[in-house]
């Protein structure tokens, strides 16, 4: 298939490095300025630092700033952060956490629409114009994946088929019945997608000319697949819920890196042991600040990922970074369809449960029919294997529900007797990750 290249904002997208640098150090000095004594956590950051916001002149200032974590985010949970009074809040997004509580982000009525602009132009990088129909099959709620999708589309004046998450039989009916040109979810499930779709002998009735897919790590070996399978392109989108959400950054038609929209968000590569910048090519922490953000905005924000940075021209002709496919994370999180899941949350869950329910457990995440599968091995009393079967499935029911409440995502839940799984001296392995044996 030709590819037409779209280039949403050339005056952005292909700004010199001199002039977006100027663009970004005005964005930053005025960040500064909105949040100190607007933002306690901020504030008392700076001082602690010795840092004043007439310090802060330039973008090659960023350095003296501070940084700001995921935990930060907890502690000031859930509007700690926020920049504005809360009246100008147009609404929230969030994000599983560790200890129940969400990973909380909040937008004002211009941030919604930043979103939906960065969403846009990551839709233009797939060659996407008003004239497409996308058919979103991320989850819509305060997961960011559809809401993101959706008001991408919105933006770039295309069609929003705004279908959710699960149902393939009805994914598949509804894409077909209402010629979607791009569909929007995870990898996993894109792939899984594919395939039911080529074993539905529908593949050729379809308009589809290109996937936008995130939320989860993915080969370029998958990408070719589902390409293959369904004769499209394929696109890798990138974002954080806590950043904006997908839109911060996306790879063009040559898939030679993600562009970030630099404008809006300005990228470090550190190394994760000393905080020192990377080289251009060299594989560090993900650090951003959003330049641009009112509801709540974040400086130097480590996201945990890790991943390479490239300047200089693309072919595409676009000078924004471009970050690398990430090779991995600094903690030990696992993303299972498109949902960020920590063995903490699992053990939290487990222990509100009472005395039949042991807080030894053993997550082992695979792979099957291209999906990802989370089986939870749980210790229960011993009683529970003498008494009738119906006692025992009932609180296999009971404890894989409350698991699906805790980490946002079904997991097959298998009961084993006391002492069971392995006890270690040292740290408990809490989880197996088969995907990457295969």
């Amino acid at each position: 298939m030709e590819w037409k290249e779209q280039i949403r904002d050339p005056q952005m997208e292909c700004a010199s490095r001199d002039e977006m640098m100027t663009l970004q150090g005005e964005k930053l000095v005025k960040l500064v300025n909105r949040v100190y004594g607007a933002v306690p956590f901020y504030t008392q950051k700076m001082k602690e630092m010795g840092v004043e916001p007439g310090d802060i002149r330039g973008i090659e200032d960023i350095t003296k700033l501070p940084f700001t974590t995921k935990e930060d985010l907890r502690d000031n949970y859930p509007f700690g952060l926020v920049a504005v009074p809360q009246e100008q809040i147009a609404r929230v997004q969030g994000s599983s956490g560790t200890t129940g509580k969400l990973t909380l982000a909040a937008y004002t009525k211009h941030d919604v629409e930043l979103w939906g602009e960065c969403a846009a132009r990551c839709l233009a990088m797939a060659g996407l114009t008003a004239a497409d129909r996308i058919h979103v099959c991320y989850g819509y709620g305060l997961f960011t994946g559809g809401m993101g999708l959706d008001l991408g589309a919105q933006a770039l004046g295309a069609m929003a088929i705004p279908m959710s998450a699960g149902n393939t039989q009805r994914q598949m009916m509804c894409m077909e019945d209402f010629q979607a040109t791009a569909f929007a979810c995870t990898p996993s499930y894109a792939l899984y997608l594919a395939e039911s779709l080529a074993e539905a002998g529908v593949v050729d009735r379809l308009k589809l000319k290109a996937g936008i897919h995130g939320a989860e790590p993915w080969t370029e070996e998958m990408r070719h697949k589902i390409e293959d399978i369904l004769h499209i392109n394929c696109f890798d989108i990138y974002g954080l819920c806590e950043v904006l959400g997908p839109g911060v950054a996306q790879d063009c038609i040559h898939h030679k890196g993600l562009h970030v929209h630099h404008d809006h968000f300005y990228p470090e590569v550190l190394n994760p042991a000393d905080q020192s910048p990377c080289a251009e090519g060299e594989t560090g922490e993900l650090v951003f600040t959003t330049l641009s953000k009112e509801g709540m905005p974040l400086i130097r924000y480590r996201t945990k990922d890790l991943t390479s940075i490239t300047y200089g021209t693309c072919d595409c002709g676009r000078t924004s970074p471009r970050i690398s496919k990430f090779t991995g994370r600094t903690d030990d999180m696992k993303v299972i369809r498109g949902v960020n899941v920590f063995p903490t949350q699992v053990e939290t869950a487990l222990l509100k449960m009472g005395g039949d329910v042991a807080p030894h457990y053993l997550m082992i995440v695979d792979r099957e029919n291209n999906m990802d599968t989370l089986t939870v091995m749980v210790e229960v009393d011993e009683r529970f294997f003498s008494d009738e079967i119906r006692q025992l499935d009932s609180l296999r029911a009971k404890i894989g529900a409350v698991l699906k409440q805790a980490l946002g995502v079904s997991c097959i839940v298998k009961l084993v007797e006391p002492k069971t799984i392995e006890r270690s001296e040292g740290k408990a392995k809490r989880v197996i990750d088969r995907r990457n044996l295969v």
